[in-house]
């Protein structure tokens, strides 16, 4: 399992794939198979059942996982993709921007 430089709630740019130059906020990280889901981005229809939780059943649209590789951190700055360094400040590790040289 490695470290990964987005986190959840963070604000992300698809910049490759079909959804590409799309942005959302995501929503959870699957650390194992390298995935995240971004509100809004990656939709899917998912047919369901009826159940008891959904007596009728029907087409559902959802969010699916969107590979790390694909989506870039947003810089809070200049409003545009970046990279994402680490410094050490004090006694803590902060993830700092590549572009504008900030703190995340």
């Amino acid at each position: 399992m490695i470290k990964l430089k987005i986190k959840t709630g963070d604000t992300v740019r698809v910049i490759a794939g079909d959804h590409k130059g799309s942005e959302g906020k995501v929503v959870s990280v699957d650390r194992e198979k390298n995935k995240a889901i971004v509100e809004g981005v990656n939709m899917v229809s998912k047919h369901t059942k009826p159940s008891a939780k959904s007596p009728q059943g029907g087409i559902v649209k959802k969010e699916a996982p969107i590979h790390i590789s694909n989506i870039s951190l947003i810089d809070p700055k200049t409003k545009k993709a970046t990279r994402v360094g680490s410094k050490v400040e004090g006694d803590k590790k902060v993830r700092v921007s590549k572009k504008s040289n900030q703190v995340l």
